[in-house]
């Protein structure tokens, strides 16, 4: 492509950008931890990243990963897959009728959740259990995410988001929900310092708070992208009836996901529409707030029965212990040397300890490895029922 040719598709990759908001942020303004330097790259830094997040491997295994119910039958039941598509969507609805940085928002949508653990959030309190035992330093899956992104991926050497964007990764947790979210403006060396902070602290793992606008739309969706979906996805196997969502909330929301996703966007463009923050009216604030406390109690608690539980536990402290060993024993027919070291950058295995690498690699498994996994496990004494 000749110079003027290729400027030319620059600035139709940009046109957008010269109606943004004076509060969204430009593509110029991406930063990476590694410069990068290619003279004929056309693509903006964050649509450019939402390639790099979308061709990694560890986005193929969002297939395969739980969003609520784990190994259910019935084919229409969301995974992780489907649950970032629509926090993607969301988010790019409000981030357009915000006249905001689309391009931002969907690399941050969709590599949101790339850490969470097989079997979803109940995957994620046993690793966070693991790892607290272990290695003293909490598990969470959005700091898994980050983690993911910068050494993990493209075999322990990172594949360079901006900084933009693992941040917004960084503070997406939608289960800390807010009426107001307002950016925090960070240099990089302050985000790396929250980063590294919320392995030790868990208040600062609880309080990260976006640097950009785009990434509190991202947080806010989050929530909008589960709430009902979860609710039809209940009714679908038959844990919960429409009926039983509380009349106070089905007057404010609505009562199926259209009607509940609808209700919230429109809510926030309203409350929201040029100012340099997302807010929500009184009333839709406290019927999310009611409807997350109805679907914990009438779903989440009940995702997975206790027994379920305490099998997945076992598994997955055995799987551990076995994975370990055969790091320290050297044991090269291992799984974690076969498909996992053994194309692992060098410096990734010298600087990381035995206990980070199981957990990394447990991390990243799907529902069904992790399954098989533990199946295979020969002092696995716990029953080998079906899941």
């Amino acid at each position: 492509m000749n110079k003027e040719l290729l400027e030319q598709v620059r600035e139709n990759f940009l046109l957008k950008e010269k109606q943004l908001s004076s509060y969204a942020t430009k593509s110029k303004e991406g930063i990476r931890l590694k410069k990068e330097t290619r003279k004929d790259e056309f693509r903006p830094a964050f649509y450019h990243d939402t390639d790099r997040i979308i061709h990694a491997l560890s986005y193929t295994r969002y297939l395969n990963k739980t969003q609520v119910f784990s190994f259910n039958q019935n084919d229409h039941v969301s995974k992780r897959i489907v649950h970032v598509q629509l926090v993607s969507k969301i988010a790019r609805t409000i981030g357009r009728a915000l006249n905001l940085n689309e391009d931002l928002i969907e690399a941050i949508a969709l590599g949101h959740d790339i850490g969470h653990t097989p079997i979803g959030h109940v995957g994620e309190k046993i690793l966070n259990e693991i790892s607290l035992r272990e290695t003293n330093t909490f598990f969470s899956h959005n700091i898994q995410s980050v983690r993911t992104y910068m050494n993990l991926e493209n075999n322990q050497q990172g594949i360079n988001l901006t900084i933009q964007v693992l941040d917004g990764i960084m503070c997406h947790n939608g289960e800390m929900l807010n009426n107001i979210y307002q950016p925090k403006k960070k240099t990089t060396e302050e985000f790396l310092n929250e980063y590294e902070a919320c392995y030790t602290d868990k208040e600062t793992l609880r309080k990260v708070k976006p640097m950009t606008l785009e990434g509190c739309v991202v947080r806010i969706s989050d929530i909008i992208g589960y709430i009902g979906r979860d609710i039809e996805d209940a009714i679908n196997i038959g844990v919960l009836k429409r009926e039983e969502i509380p009349e106070s909330i089905q007057k404010v929301l609505g009562v199926t996901n259209k009607e509940i996703v609808n209700t919230i966007i429109v809510d926030i463009i309203k409350n929201s529409f040029n100012q340099p923050y997302l807010k929500m009216s009184k009333e839709v604030f406290q019927a999310i707030k009611d409807l997350k406390s109805f679907n914990y109690e009438n779903i989440y608690n009940k995702a997975n029965s206790q027994e379920q539980i305490e099998f997945y536990r076992k598994g997955m402290n055995q799987l551990y212990e076995k994975l370990l060993n055969d790091i320290k024993t050297e044991n090269k027919s291992s799984d974690i040397f076969r498909i996992y070291l053994n194309q692992a950058d060098k410096n990734y295995q010298k600087t990381t300890s035995p206990e980070r690498i199981v957990i990394d690699f447990i991390a990243g498994m799907t529902d069904e490895y992790f399954i098989h996994s533990i199946h295979h496990l020969k002092e696995f004494s716990y029953s080998k029922q079906e899941h």
